[in-house]
């Protein structure tokens, strides 16, 4: 039978990082260190309320980026200063699990970032108390699976980290020794 593929920041986390996270959060039990549990990432895509075929092209984008079928979201509430009724789509969303997990964070840490324009560093300030990280990117143009002539719209992607980290200092330690370059 063939050997199961094991994605590389997977084989690292538990090889390696599981270790030094006991030392340097002074753990004794193997099952507190905190690990990822998923990956949002997220669309939002206001001009689709004038022109509804942008949410097409975003899903599909979205799906490129991912390699999994996003799902679009709707309107919660109208808005009649945006011209916004509710149930309207008005952007994309896919979760990532496990393998696809870790190669789109290693794609994200190695490839995508630092393509990213005037890079200096991700936000140290993207934690939300309980350990999980949010970034945004202003363009998916930065992604390597998107081909920059075929593109006539950019949108952000907002992408979050959500971890079993307790503190926003596990999370940033787990972060950290995956590679997250943090800004200074």
């Amino acid at each position: 039978m063939a050997e199961k593929y094991i994605p590389r920041l997977q084989k690292l986390y538990k090889e390696e990082l599981v270790a030094s996270l006991m030392k340097e959060l002074n753990i004794t039990n193997v099952m507190q260190v905190p690990k990822i549990e998923k990956i949002v990432v997220n669309m939002g895509i206001g001009e689709a309320v004038n022109n509804p075929k942008l949410i097409d092209t975003a899903m599909r984008e979205l799906g490129q980026i991912t390699g999994q079928q996003p799902v679009a979201r709707a309107a919660k509430k109208s808005e009649a200063g945006f011209k916004l009724r509710e149930g309207q789509k008005i952007g994309a969303k896919v979760t990532l699990r496990k393998e696809k997990m870790y190669e789109f964070l290693d794609r994200l840490i190695s490839i995508t970032l630092p393509r990213v324009r005037d890079f200096e560093g991700v936000s140290p300030k993207g934690f939300d108390g309980r350990g999980n990280y949010t970034l945004g990117i202003r363009e998916q143009i930065v992604f390597p699976e998107i081909e920059i002539d075929k593109v006539d719209k950019t949108f952000g992607v907002g992408i979050t980290i959500v971890s079993t980290a307790r503190t926003d200092e596990e999370g940033r330690a787990l972060l950290k020794a995956f590679g997250m370059p943090f800004a200074k």
